[in-house]
């Protein structure tokens, strides 16, 4: 099923006599997909409304990211989020939707100064499991209606409802971009250098770490963003900061730092190795501690060392072996028959269970929106 318009989705969903499972571009392929009819939003597409003065943008919820993407650009705008691609990490094809961004709150390493992408959205449109067409929020950045339901969407993985229409805010995209490097760092001292430049004032929007790098040694990488003059600035005020941690460079080609944040982002170091990926949210302190716990074959941390990926042989529940570290992990990437056996996404304490059941029971009373995906 490829509804067109929300008034056709509504009618799929009501319709529908059994489970659905529901689609934008197809490249999340993240959970056990369990049984039910294809129901695709990649239809639902184009921008509603755009006010660049405003900061504000409305689109449907299965217009290509990319799309997206080249209109905020073309203003000097961006989605303050910088929501992640996971094409190249599952090996999946077809276009990134706009409604799975949110479906999924995809965000990437700028989260730690603009929030994830729930912090960015101020609206949704969406149908729930039983046909009915609900709007929460607005498309102006004043109205903050229903604000904990818009929030609530995100992240959903479409268990609450189909999305049909999401708004935003916007910020502007930044004139410059640097990036502090400092090599053969030990995880913990770079968590520590990562911390210091976070609770600097030089306005950190992007800090991680990489054990293996692209030449095999350890990389530190804290990026900064704004006006040139202003860049430059920081960078050698942060160079100076971070000087007890060992000697750093500083890279301003802006090609060199949007690549080398794409693969951060996209966890490309991982793409095409065998393996099951595991994304893992601690606090950043204990983010060394968990990986010592774990010991994977690789590491990748974000976020100044809150979100880990980690890439483990095939099979392996990692979750044991964090026991004792507060935090969750999802297993992102892993054949079918580990998605049987070990479950995606993190078990949730019977309290927040009951809640989410209570919830999902009241936005979609038959169950056939997505069932078992996320537990």
């Amino acid at each position: 099923m490829t509804p067109a318009t929300e008034a056709e989705l509504a009618q799929a969903v009501a319709d529908a006599a059994g489970p659905l499972r529901i689609r934008g571009g197809g490249t999340r392929a993240i959970g056990q997909a369990g049984p039910g009819a294809v129901l695709s939003v990649a239809e639902l597409r184009g921008i509603e409304l755009y006010e660049p003065g405003a900061l504000t943008l409305v689109a449907r919820a299965g217009t290509p990211l990319a799309e997206i993407e080249a209109v905020l650009a073309a203003e000097g705008q961006r989605l303050p989020f910088e929501p992640m691609d996971h094409r190249a990490l599952l090996g999946t094809e077809g276009a990134p939707t706009i409604g799975g961004v949110v479906a999924s709150n995809a965000s990437g390493p700028r989260r730690i100064q603009a929030g994830a992408c729930r912090d960015s959205l101020i609206g949704v449109r969406f149908v729930d499991g039983s046909g009915a067409v609900i709007r929460n929020g607005g498309r102006v950045m004043k109205n903050v209606t229903g604000y904990d339901l818009v929030k609530l969407m995100a992240g959903s993985w479409g268990t609450l409802g189909v999305l049909s229409e999401v708004s935003f805010k916007l910020l502007p995209a930044p004139e410059a971009a640097a990036c502090v490097l400092i090599e053969g760092l030990s995880d913990a001292r770079a968590v520590a250098a990562l911390s210091a430049a976070l609770g600097s004032p030089f306005e950190v929007s992007g800090a991680a770490h990489v054990p293996v790098g692209l030449d095999g040694a350890p990389v530190t990488m804290i990026r900064i963003e704004g006006f040139a003059d202003a860049v430059a600035y920081r960078a050698g005020r942060l160079q100076a900061l971070l000087a007890r941690f060992g000697d750093s460079v500083v890279e301003t080609d802006p090609e060199r730092v949007a690549a080398g944040w794409s693969w951060i982002r996209d966890v490309e170091g991982f793409a095409g190795l065998s393996g099951d990926v595991w994304r893992v949210s601690v606090k950043p302190s204990d983010g060394p501690a968990a990986v010592t716990a774990v010991a994977p074959e690789r590491a990748i941390y974000d976020w100044g060392g809150g979100l880990i990926w980690m890439l483990v042989p095939e099979g392996r529940d990692i979750r044991p072996a964090l026991a004792g570290i507060g935090g969750h992990a999802t297993l992102i990437r892993a054949s079918e028959a580990t998605r049987r056996d070990i479950p995606s996404f993190h078990p949730e304490a019977a309290p927040v269970a009951a809640l989410s059941a209570k919830l999902r029971a009241e936005f979609d009373p038959r169950g056939i929106l997505n069932p078992g995906l996320m537990g």
